[in-house]
């Protein structure tokens, strides 16, 4: 009886990994693509980077510096003054009526645009035909100049000859200095203002209330909601944010307001509509203290960053809440 003899081939030990080198390998492709793309994302804003260096942060730095310095524009040597122009900045009375002028310009202007962008932007998210056509009507007066705004405006508004004042007297009412009456002329600015300008935030709102998902309204209509009670606790809690937005940009840019009193009234009568940017304009381009200047135009930036502050602890602490 013959023996069968098996032979065994020994099978090659496989390497057992390293869970250190297999973990380290997909990490460091890992940091290396963020690396390239956080190259390529750097590249892409070094442009604007470059202006904004240029053009922004080191005309801010310059204008801080002047402000201690008095500044004429012709000589070489520029006297140190320290906090002078500041110090005679706060003693000057026209420099608080401006900037109370300008407070109340801006309120007004901020709470009436806004009132009308949100309003406005409502009706035309409901509208079934027309939205298109509606969107870009509202949105017209943004396009134009503050020049065509003033001069359009001033003609409309003419205490003798203006066309809105033709029409009272039609009408058998009392004309109406619109321009020349100091105790109203901040409220006609601030009106051709609002008209002007509420189109940017109505296309801000919409956008914001597009994005508000109708779920939200059905499961509250559902619920027995009616418009005012969705509006109240679904619309204006989601745009928060928007509004925050709105305010903050508003209240930057109607603080600058220049144009407006400047071809309507030229600060007038009076000093009823004299602002803080006119108040900088006579100061620094027509009497060429450019230190002088730079304190008010630091001064405003002061009190801008301020208000932005206030406005994000009140309406981003209610977000958060």
């Amino acid at each position: 009886m013959s023996q069968t003899s098996v032979v065994v081939t020994p099978t090659p030990k496989q390497a057992t990994p390293d869970p250190q080198t297999s973990v380290r390998a997909p990490s460091i492709r890992w940091s290396s693509m963020r690396r390239r793309e956080a190259i390529a994302g750097y590249l892409f804003i070094l442009p604007f980077l470059i202006f904004f260096g240029i053009f922004v942060a080191r005309a801010i730095v310059t204008g801080v510096f002047m402000s201690f310095f008095d500044w004429p524009i012709l000589p070489p040597v520029h006297t140190f003054r320290g906090l002078g122009n500041y110090n005679e900045l706060f003693n000057d009375s026209l420099w608080w009526l401006s900037l109370k002028n300008t407070l109340i310009f801006a309120v007004t202007t901020v709470g009436g645009s806004t009132l009308l962008a949100l309003g406005s932007a409502m009706a035309i998210h409901h509208l079934m035909r027309g939205k298109s056509f509606f969107r870009a009507l509202l949105y017209a007066p943004a396009v134009l100049s503050v020049g065509v705004v003033g001069i359009a405006w001033g003609w409309l508004m003419d205490g003798e000859f203006g066309t809105i004042n033709y029409v009272l007297h039609l009408l058998g009412i009392p004309k109406i200095a619109f321009l020349g009456d100091a105790s109203i002329v901040l409220s006609s600015i601030s009106l051709v203002t609002i008209w002007w300008t509420f189109g940017f935030p109505m296309l801000v709102f919409l956008a914001g209330i597009q994005n508000i998902p109708e779920q939200l309204y059905e499961a509250a209509y559902i619920d027995g909601a009616n418009g005012r009670q969705a509006f109240r606790f679904i619309t204006l809690p989601l745009l928060r944010p928007t509004i925050l937005f709105v305010m903050v940009t508003s209240v930057i840019s109607h603080f600058q307001v220049f144009g407006q009193s400047y071809i309507l009234t030229g600060g007038g009568p009076g000093h009823a509509s004299y602002t803080v940017i006119i108040y900088l304009y006579n100061f620094a381009l027509r009497n060429y203290r450019l230190g002088y200047g730079s304190a008010i135009a630091v001064s405003l930036a002061v009190v801008l960053i301020a208000i932005t502050f206030v406005q994000f602890r009140v309406l981003g602490r209610r977000e958060r809440d």
